[in-house]
């Protein structure tokens, strides 16, 4: 079987507090962008070069994954054996093509674990619900319980819970600017000091588009923007081009820029990774 686990951006981000277990509460916007990579997993197959264990055999193409070169730490096969600890699930094979970005802020390592366990749900038969399918995600990562349903979601505490948000953008146009820049996760919270905002988010987003540029604000650019001045070149330029409304997404370095037409073709991000459809 064949998924396309696609990423998301944050509309806006408070960091709110710090939590007893080290993690931070936070009040964001998760919505869907459909710049995907592209996950398939069929029966195991004997002999292959790639095997893991005598369970999985994982392979990787596309972009590179950094970090931990010990392929069982992917958040793929860590989806696999999370259900196969609780099903009697048959050895599969893994291929991932990689086309998202990574320490990007867009969860695209996220979305390839959700992928995972909908995947397994759905070539095994599982008969798990939306709300087993999460709370299995949850214990992957902060993000990954929201792509399981991958639509717009008011979301709380670390991002893993989640608040229904009537929110719409379709029909307007989205340009996300990679600028070859991976932030981790841990950098990035390692500059914030979180605070109680004056105004929820909810309460925010829920004003015109055109109205965010002064209000809707994601607090790792406090901390991130001076330290890599790139960033706010982007999100400028962005603005520049007529964008609507421009923010750093996550914790991670894309900058994208909502605009309610096509963007026009430009030369101010050359070198850059460059993403862009109509919601």
């Amino acid at each position: 079987m064949l998924a396309f686990p696609a990423c998301k951006i944050n509309l806006g981000l408070q960091l709110t507090e710090r939590r007893p277990d080290g993690f931070h509460n936070l009040l964001s916007v998760f919505y869907p962008v459909n710049w995907s990579d592209v996950l398939e997993i069929i029966p195991g197959q004997p002999g292959h070069s790639s095997v893991i264990t005598d369970s999985v055999q994982f392979s990787t193409s596309g972009l590179p994954i950094p970090g931990d070169p010990d392929p069982g730490r992917n958040l793929c096969v860590r989806a696999y054996t999370l259900l196969r600890a609780d099903f009697d699930l048959p050895p599969v094979q893994m291929q991932l093509h990689k086309v998202v970005p990574i320490g990007a802020g867009l969860g695209g390592g996220s979305a390839d674990a959700a992928a995972t366990i909908n995947l397994l749900n759905s070539q095994f038969s599982l008969g798990l619900s939306v709300d087993r399918r999460e709370t299995y995600a949850r214990r992957l990562g902060s993000d990954c319980a929201f792509f399981v349903q991958n639509k717009p979601q008011y979301c709380v505490e670390k991002g893993d819970v989640f608040e229904p948000i009537d929110l719409d953008l379709a029909g307007y146009y989205i340009r996300l600017v990679y600028p070859n820049l991976a932030i981790s996760t841990a950098e990035a919270y390692a500059g914030v000091t979180p605070r109680k905002p004056a105004v929820p988010l909810r309460t925010l987003i829920e004003a015109p588009i055109d109205q965010w540029r002064d209000t809707v604000h994601n607090d790792f650019e406090d901390s991130l923007f001076p330290k890599y001045p790139v960033l706010d070149q982007v999100k400028q330029q962005l603005y520049d081009d007529g964008a609507l409304y421009a923010s750093m997404s996550g914790s991670g370095s894309t900058i994208y820029g909502i605009f309610s037409s096509p963007p026009d073709k430009t030369d101010a991000f050359s070198g850059y990774t460059v993403w862009e459809s109509k919601l």
